[in-house]
């Protein structure tokens, strides 16, 4: 029997096993919905990746990740622009609904984090004609403000949205409640989000007290401090009734655990706790 509504970010099980045999887990749960990350694809190369899910009839809610735009000098500007545009033709092979992006943080030994938010934005404009003759749209993932520096520098959905709504209908945002839940005005810029139709996509898991880790520690829906439904109620208030994508980093737990024991737990959970 599917599942509807839930989606499967290959993360949560990367360290278990391949695409291939994720994807069958996956199905073997009822889940017909995932988001690989372009590392795993390239690993069962990108023709073989397309078949197995078109064969299965499977959809990508995100293909991860672009982004990581700042860069020290010109010639790393340049690659990032041309590995961007590579990111975009890979989802547009899947029919992806979105390439998420992570979009960087510091350049090299800069600490001019305005600067570097300056070159998200510029980037994003660089690589958004190559997306829009793609089809293929890009969502800005707003992360953490403990990433700020090594990973985004775009840190609350507010600021997500002050840089996508000059850039057009086509550019939106990937809400991750990891990142956001935290933050006092979500409830505003959600809506504000829906308003402007921009939510692209809406990832799931749990923040954990304590967290060992900043980024190998999340936890599973349930296991955490995060309103999972409150905010899938603001979410849905404010439009957007794709599925939820459980993306899970847990070097420590579930990374650990059986792959087909982690999905079972997502499907349980997704139903018990979202």
């Amino acid at each position: 029997m599917q599942v509807g509504g839930l989606s499967i970010n290959l993360a949560t099980i990367r360290e278990q096993c391949g695409f291939a045999e994720a994807v069958d887990i996956c199905l073997k749960h009822g889940i017909t919905s995932i988001a690989p990350w372009r590392d795993q694809v390239a690993k069962a190369g990108l023709d073989e990746a397309v078949r197995i899910v078109k064969s299965n009839g499977i959809k990508l809610t995100g293909l991860c990740r672009g982004g990581f735009f700042p860069a020290a000098n010109e010639a790393d500007w340049q690659k990032n622009i041309d590995d961007n545009k590579r990111a975009i033709d890979e989802a547009a092979a899947f029919s992806a609904d979105c390439l998420v992006l992570v979009v960087g943080g510091l350049p090299g030994s800069s600490k001019d984090i305005v600067a570097a938010r300056q070159m998200v934005f510029d980037g994003i404009a660089a690589v958004l004609p190559h997306a829009q003759a793609s089809g293929v749209k890009l969502a800005i993932e707003p992360l953490h403000p403990m990433y700020a520096a090594d990973r985004a520098c775009v840190n609350t959905l507010g600021q997500a949205l002050d840089m996508c709504e000059p850039l057009g209908e086509d550019v939106g945002v990937a809400i991750d409640v990891y990142h956001v839940w935290w933050d006092p005005d979500l409830a505003n810029q959600i809506a504000r989000a829906g308003r402007m139709k921009r939510i692209f996509a809406h990832h799931i898991c749990d923040w954990l007290v304590p967290t060992k880790d900043m980024l190998l520690d999340r936890g599973m829906m349930g296991d955490g401090v995060i309103d999972l439904k409150g905010i899938r109620r603001m979410i849905e208030a404010a439009g957007f009734f794709g599925a939820q994508e459980v993306e899970i980093f847990s070097a420590e737990t579930w990374w650990k655990r059986p792959a087909d024991e982690v999905i079972a737990t997502c499907v349980e959970r997704f139903r018990s706790c979202c």
